[in-house]
């Protein structure tokens, strides 16, 4: 290539790089309808399991348009979660702050130590619980789905205090509504199962 060739090649490859630079910096960019505001949350003590298991609500899903949520989760030494169940359309992903968290992911059971993450997509069978003799706390992010609603309504709402408690026909009409609300589906072995994990880890 003759050099004079060269210098106009090289030319012509500068000013379209100068010509495709502008026209991105001069693109309007249209915004959001509903744009998300930044959100400042103020660090707080680490939540107490009060002998059993707590949330609190750190991210709501009203803050982020409905697109994700956060709850701190605390759970008591030797203490079961929920009967194993799966979401229709929540995903769910965990990161362990202190202890182990034990997981059953369809038939399988897995342990996430603190620091470690564990994603469960819709549609797959899973509960949790804490096998060990020190306390488990861990954050529980939701997407799509207002959870934490969920959350706040059966551990804040529905107690004895408020007139619901545990075994009651109200209390069990409420989460019913609820299940059906966010698309919680349990298995008619649920509660055997959940019985099953608790005599084999002696949870409680």
């Amino acid at each position: 290539m003759e050099r004079r060739d060269f210098f106009y090649k090289s030319t012509a490859i500068a000013a379209l790089g100068f010509i495709s630079q502008t026209s991105i910096v001069a693109t309007p960019v249209k915004p959001l309808e509903n744009p998300l505001k930044p959100i400042l949350l103020p660090s707080m003590p680490p939540l107490d399991h009060k002998g059993s298991s707590d949330i609190r609500v750190w991210v709501r899903s009203s803050m982020t348009n409905g697109l994700y949520s956060s709850v701190e989760c605390a759970v008591a030494p030797k203490v079961m979660g929920p009967p194993p169940h799966m979401h229709k359309e929540l995903d769910e992903l965990m990161y362990v702050i202190e202890g182990t968290a034990s997981i059953l992911v369809g038939d399988d059971i897995v342990e996430v130590k603190a620091g470690g993450w564990h994603l469960r997509p819709r549609l797959i069978k899973h509960t949790f619980w804490n096998a060990s003799d020190k306390s488990l706390r861990f954050m529980d992010m939701y997407f799509n789905q207002p959870f934490e609603e969920f959350l706040e309504r059966i551990y804040h709402e529905l107690t004895a205090k408020n007139g619901f408690p545990d075994g009651s026909d109200s209390k069990t009409k409420e989460i019913n509504k609820l299940n059906n609300k966010f698309g919680l589906v349990y298995s008619p072995t649920a509660f055997d199962e959940r019985q099953e994990i608790v005599k084999k880890f002696g949870l409680s």
